[in-house]
């Protein structure tokens, strides 16, 4: 099912262009999910150390994060990673040692958190760089270790998931944008568990 007159928020190829460092090549096609792979946590593992060999004390945080952080969650087979460094906006201060490790920059996004993200060497990442203390480190590890406990929320966001990976998209950011509301409500039942018991859920 394509994309529909009520997906008029998704970005234009300009906007995606206005980040994307290098050129947009349209995906025009359906979402492929993978059923959970335990080989996704070996992947991260493995880029983990590479990330930290490559930066030493400037990688303060690497964290698995996204869907494939998530037992028995479907996903697109890339790993997300998040990397917390003092400075994001401070490309001088990782942005070589990273290219020296074969790592690519492909987004810049200074006004949403000083975001950038690489892809990898030789496995399918993105690796997201912001400074340490963002708030959306914490939103995306809030999201992560409530799916990994929350069983109600793992299924209902895996249903809008494959329904929505159906559909063809331009662009697969125009996917990761559609799962906006879902992702919204679950942070928020997150949050609010958390504001009443800051132990849960527990983080692994």
């Amino acid at each position: 099912m394509a994309a529909t007159d009520d997906d008029a928020h998704l970005l234009t190829d300009a906007e995606v262009a206005a980040h994307l460092i290098g050129p947009v090549v349209p995906h025009n096609a359906p979402i492929t999910l993978a059923d959970y792979d335990p080989a996704w946590s070996a992947l991260f593992a493995r880029e983990a150390d590479r990330i930290r060999a490559a930066l030493g004390g400037a990688a303060i945080q690497v964290e698995h994060t996204g869907s494939t952080s998530v037992p028995g969650l479907a996903a697109k087979p890339i790993i997300d990673i998040v990397l917390a460094v003092p400075d994001s906006a401070d490309e001088e201060a990782y942005v070589p040692a990273l290219e020296t490790a074969g790592y690519v920059l492909r987004v810049r996004e200074p006004g949403w958190f000083e975001h950038r993200m690489f892809k990898g060497p030789d496995t399918d990442i993105n690796l997201h760089v912001f400074t340490v203390g963002a708030s959306e480190i914490d939103r995306m590890l809030l999201f992560r270790d409530w799916l990994r406990a929350n069983d109600a929320d793992r299924e209902a966001y895996l249903r809008v998931k494959r329904d929505l990976a159906q559909r063809t998209w331009r662009h697969v950011q125009h996917y990761a944008d559609a799962k906006s509301a879902i992702v919204a409500e679950i942070t928020a039942r997150a949050t609010a568990a958390r504001s009443d018991d800051p132990d849960q859920p527990a983080r692994s």
